[in-house]
């Protein structure tokens, strides 16, 4: 599973070898500064915005890569049955990052902590 975590100054989204596949794309590095907000969500397929592209989904089901909207671009790593963490972020490519996680507020509080 996807795994969001601090690293110095940054924030790190990492994948493993079949989500990496799945969302054609690789680990994603932010600057820490760039986030905005973070919270948690029962409902994380609810917040996607726009179409996928490219990457793999499922409705309701998985949901990994970029989802592009009107005016924001999204990052998700998103399985059924779970809470997620979504972190948003400012002058970054990625407008919010939707991120599956047993431990949802635990990875949220870890993330809100000042650097």
């Amino acid at each position: 599973m996807a795994t969001l975590r601090r690293e110095g100054s940054e924030l790190v989204l990492l994948l493993n070898d079949l989500e990496k596949l799945g969302a054609l794309h690789g680990e994603i590095r932010v600057p820490a500064a760039a986030i905005r907000a973070v919270r948690v969500t029962s409902n994380p397929f609810r917040e996607l915005r726009g179409v996928r592209s490219p990457g793999t989904g499922l409705p309701g089901v998985i949901a990994l890569g970029t989802w592009r909207g009107k005016s924001s671009r999204d990052f998700a790593a998103l399985y059924r049955g779970g809470p997620a963490v979504i972190v948003e972020l400012e002058g970054t490519r990625y407008r919010r990052l939707l991120v599956s996680a047993h431990d949802a507020d635990v990875v949220a509080e870890a993330l809100r902590e000042p650097l």
